[in-house]
């Protein structure tokens, strides 16, 4: 497997890039740990972002969807975590560098089931990017999150999430601060705390 596979899509290049960090970053024991996705712990975090990915690269190319539903994961993972979410974002970078950036609409795997190429991507990047967040933040590390990708990510957001949050995949927006940066504007646009900490 390449860990240099790219999509030729800036955005979800950078945001396979944060979750590549943030799994690497994981310390040994720390697969267990909880996150800010609050019914599960990092593995099944990791199982939901690499099923995720799975499921954009299969809608794109007509492929078989994940081996598990991505919103049950099961918490045990029978091969190494940083293989597994290689091969996932390996998976999705290989369908999207196949993606016509001129098509009208692609199929995507959240409502409403089609969008433009550009849209689909940071559909599929903000997915990465989140989960990234969420790995690094519940093992200690420094968020993967730059402000350049947040602000690339926020318009995205902001296109595609609120007829999410009624199936549960966002919490509500949270109130801003005084001193919020632009990560933090779009972890709390994402239902996130900016400062969660175990």
């Amino acid at each position: 497997m390449s860990d240099n596979m790219t999509t030729g899509w800036d955005v979800l290049d950078a945001a396979h890039q944060a979750l590549r960090q943030a799994v690497a970053g994981v310390p040994a024991g720390g697969w267990g740990f909880p996150t800010p996705c609050a019914k599960w712990n990092v593995t099944q975090v990791l199982q939901h972002a690499a099923g995720d990915q799975v499921g954009f690269a299969a809608f794109l190319t007509g492929e078989p969807g994940p081996a598990e539903n991505p919103f049950e994961p099961t918490g045990e993972l029978t091969e190494d975590p940083r293989a597994y979410a290689e091969a996932a974002m390996e998976r999705s970078a290989r369908a999207w560098a196949g993606v016509d950036k001129n098509a009208e609409q692609v199929p995507v795997p959240v409502p409403p089931n089609t969008m433009a190429p550009a849209l689909g991507a940071g559909a599929c990047a903000l997915d990465a990017a989140v989960h990234a967040w969420d790995i690094a933040v519940a093992t200690g590390q420094s968020s993967p999150l730059t402000p350049e990708l947040a602000r690339e990510l926020l318009p995205v957001a902001k296109a595609i999430v609120e007829p999410l949050r009624q199936w549960g995949a966002y919490a509500a927006v949270v109130p801003a601060e005084p001193g919020d940066g632009e990560v933090a504007e779009l972890l709390r646009y994402l239902g996130r705390n900016p400062a969660w900490t175990a």
